[in-house]
Formats: C-alpha cells, sequence, structure tokens
C-alpha cells in the first residue's frame, strides 16, 4: 500500500498544476517562449503545425494579460515577446502589459502561419521559428507541457526540457486506479500527504469563482443563477448553489481573468468543476475541513481516473467526467455507501455522456452547470438507492465497466465527431 500511496502522490503532482489561463493556448504560449530562447531573440516568422484538437480549444479563448486578444497568434505572440518559459503554464501569468502594443504590431505585420498537423496525436503543438538566418523547432506532444523535441539550425538539443529522454509517455501509469481503490485511500490517506495540494485548490479555485460570481465575465451563467436564486427565479438550494460556483470560475477563466487556477487532467475546467462544487457542498453542510480535503481527493483522482480512459483532448466533454467525480465525492462526504457512490458516478455519466467539447470559451461554463446539476441529482438519486441499470445505455456491469464504456465513447465513437466539430469551426458559417 505504500507504494501505491507513493504512485498516488506522484499522479497529484502531476495532475494539479497552477495554470493562469486555458491549458491550450497557454501551452502555445510556452511552446513560443521557448522557442524565443532556442533562437535567443523573438522569430522573425513562426509556423505553427496544431492538432485539430488544439486549435478548436485556442480560436476562441481570450488570453490572460493581453487586453482581450483572442486565439492561436495572439497566444504565440505573448509567449514569443512576453512569455517566460520556466513559468510552464504561468508562462505569461508575470507578462508585462506595458508592451502590449509591441505583440499587436508583431500581429499586424502577419509574421505567424497557423496550420492545421496530420496526425493521430490529439494534443499536438510544433513551432518552427527563424531569426536573423538561424531556425528553431519546439514540439509538445500529448501533455501540456511535454516537450518532445528541440532543434536549433537542424540538429536536435537533448536536456533542454525533458532531460535525458524526450518521451511522450512520462506520466506516471493510472491503469491501477479504481473506484475502490480512490474510496479506500480518501478514507485512510495520511492527510498531511494531500492537505498542501488541496489547500492550494481551495484558495485559486475559489478566488477565481468568487471573482466570476462578483464581475461579469462572458455569458457569466454563474452570475445569473446566483442572481436567479436572489431574485427567486431560481430556488435558493444547495443544487443551484454549486452549480453557480462552479460555473463562474470558467466564466472568469473563459474570458481572459488573469487569476490563476489549479488544473486537473491538463484542464482548468475540469480542475474547478471536480473541485468548487465539493466546496460549497462541504461549507453549506458544516462539514469538517478534514472531510472536505478528502473529498477534493476522492473527487480529483476519480476525475483522473475517468479521464485517462478518454485521453486529454477529444471530442467528450472533460467537465462531464469532472461532474461525475463531483458527484462520487459529495456522496462519499455526505456518508453514502460505496455502493452507493458508485451509483450517483454512473448515473451521471450515464446521464450527460453526449455532451460535445467544441472547443474552449463561454459556453464551457454553461457545460459545467448542467454537470454539477446532474452530478448533485446522481448523489440525491443514489442516497434513495435509486439508480441506472446494467444495460441501460452505455451503463456496464458495475462502475468500472461503465467507466471503460465512456472512454470507448471518447476515443472512438467521438472520432467522427471531433472532425465534424472541427471543420464547422473552422469555416465558421
Amino acid at each position: 500500500m505504500e507504494k501505491t500511496t507513493e504512485k498516488i502522490i506522484k499522479i497529484l503532482e502531476e495532475e494539479l498544476i497552477p495554470a493562469e489561463g486555458c491549458t491550450e493556448p497557454i501551452a502555445i504560449a510556452y511552446a513560443a517562449s521557448k522557442l524565443t530562447d532556442i533562437l535567443g531573440h523573438v522569430p522573425d516568422h513562426v509556423d505553427a503545425y496544431l492538432s485539430g484538437n488544439i486549435i478548436k480549444n485556442v480560436k476562441s479563448v481570450k488570453i490572460p494579460r493581453s487586453n482581450g486578444m483572442v486565439g492561436i497568434e495572439a497566444a504565440i505572440a505573448m509567449g514569443s515577446i512576453l512569455g517566460d518559459s520556466s513559468k510552464e503554464l504561468m508562462v505569461i501569468a508575470h507578462a508585462d502589459t506595458n508592451r502590449l502594443d509591441e505583440v499587436q504590431k508583431y500581429l499586424d505585420e502577419k509574421r505567424i502561419k497557423v496550420m492545421v498537423n496530420e496526425g493521430d496525436v490529439k494534443l499536438y503543438i510544433r513551432l518552427e521559428g527563424t531569426y536573423n538566418g538561424e531556425s528553431a523547432t519546439v514540439e509538445i506532444q500529448n501533455y501540456h507541457t511535454n516537450i518532445t523535441k528541440i532543434v536549433k539550425d537542424g540538429k536536435e538539443i537533448k536536456g533542454l526540457s525533458c532531460d535525458e529522454v524526450c518521451s511522450s509517455d512520462v506520466m506516471t501509469d493510472r491503469s491501477f486506479l479504481s473506484v475502490d481503490l480512490i474510496y479506500d485511500l480518501a478514507k485512510t490517506i495520511d492527510l498531511s500527504l494531500i492537505q498542501p495540494i488541496f489547500e492550494k485548490v481551495i484558495a485559486y479555485n475559489s478566488a477565481i469563482a468568487n471573482e466570476g460570481l462578483t464581475n461579469t465575465y462572458g455569458i457569466a451563467i454563474g452570475k445569473t443563477i446566483k442572481e436567479g436564486m436572489e431574485e427567486g427565479v431560481y430556488g435558493n438550494d444547495l443544487r443551484n448553489k454549486m452549480a453557480s460556483f462552479a460555473s463562474a470560475g470558467s466564466d472568469a477563466r473563459m474570458n481572459g481573468c488573469s487569476l490563476p487556477v489549479v488544473t486537473t487532467s491538463g484542464s482548468g475546467n475540469q480542475g474547478m468543476t471536480c473541485s468548487l462544487p465539493v466546496i460549497k457542498f462541504c461549507e453549506e453542510k458544516k462539514l469538517s475541513h478534514e472531510t472536505l480535503i478528502r473529498g477534493l481527493f476522492f473527487s480529483h483522482m476519480t476525475t483522473i481516473h475517468i479521464k485517462s480512459n478518454i485521453g486529454r483532448l477529444s471530442a467528450y466533454c472533460g467537465a462531464i467526467c469532472a461532474s461525475a467525480g463531483v458527484a462520487g465525492a459529495i456522496s462519499f462526504v455526505d456518508g453514502l455507501s460505496l455502493a452507493q457512490i458508485k451509483h450517483a458516478i454512473e448515473t451521471t455519466l450515464g446521464t450527460l455522456s453526449g455532451v460535445i467539447c467544441d472547443g474552449a470559451k463561454s459556453s464551457c461554463a454553461t457545460k459545467i452547470a448542467s454537470g454539477i446539476s446532474a452530478a448533485f441529482d446522481g448523489y440525491y438519486a443514489a442516497s434513495k438507492n435509486r439508480k441506472l441499470e446494467f444495460g441501460e445505455g452505455i451503463i456496464g456491469k458495475d462502475v468500472e465497466a461503465t467507466i471503460k464504456h465512456v472512454g470507448i465513447l471518447g476515443q472512438e465513437g467521438m472520432k467522427i465527431t471531433d472532425e465534424v466539430i472541427l471543420d464547422i469551426m473552422v469555416k465558421n458559417i
């Protein structure tokens, strides 16, 4: 069990990463900043080869500290000119906003060309840049900061980011995860091992949620639900409070708020979705802080477990994976049995597994609101011993079978969906 705990902590360290801004444009900005480092100067020109999933997740999202700039070219320009690659997913967290005129000039000069990379890797970024006759390439695959290749003037450079080995498989194996294991660890793991991680989750993610509830970002669905409760349009109940709190964070983040969040499975939206409703649930129920920490552990690890079956990017909305984690977590902290917890997870997955990912943008927040409402319904139905039955749609013989079915749906069933979504977004008719 000791070795298992060590692996779990390693997974948490790999997955729960602070990031400022949506992780896909920030990964591009990180690659661009690294490209500047290799060339020793901002590139004269950049050719960007990106997977379809990267393109759709960058196309419509605002870049933090850019005064509202949107899209791939803005991410490259911000990273190249103002980025600090040593900060990884916080690459533009300390960007000098007094220099935004330089970024705009770079964009106006049309120095960046964007192309779709043909290949099977869902998360793929390759930036090829030139400066004063010299050339450099930075390639990222599979994970947002996983630099797999750096080339300078035709020669591959080792040891700049990936140390001795540049590999697309650098993260701890997750295949041993199960709801049973996560449940047992959530009950027994030494609190001191996980508390520092989740204190940061609470602080960062709550701050951006409160920002989203206070100010108007995008569609402002979190703030809208809050106002609806205050005005009597919505019921002022726990279900709506959880949905409002969770979606408000996404409202802010998708629309350029510069506050950082703690991500999960490479996504800030997933990180907020699987934490903020649990925080609100425990607060409203007046549960202990230890219970909250253990509940957050359950939610994040379950989300990681489900998402690992799907992959980093797909046409399957990651917020639904996180909502299923929430359904299990609030069942866990409320003292439901392991069987009931599994039912809550399955009901959520069986309800909303058709929700598509059509890129990062304002509607991520509305999907989160729907996901959390479904998670609460799954939890409450489970508390009454009501559940979806084996054979009903994608529901398997047990929770692990259902999670595997979700993985098949996300990886195989939605391949053509991914292509159609990207085609619609690129044509934009």
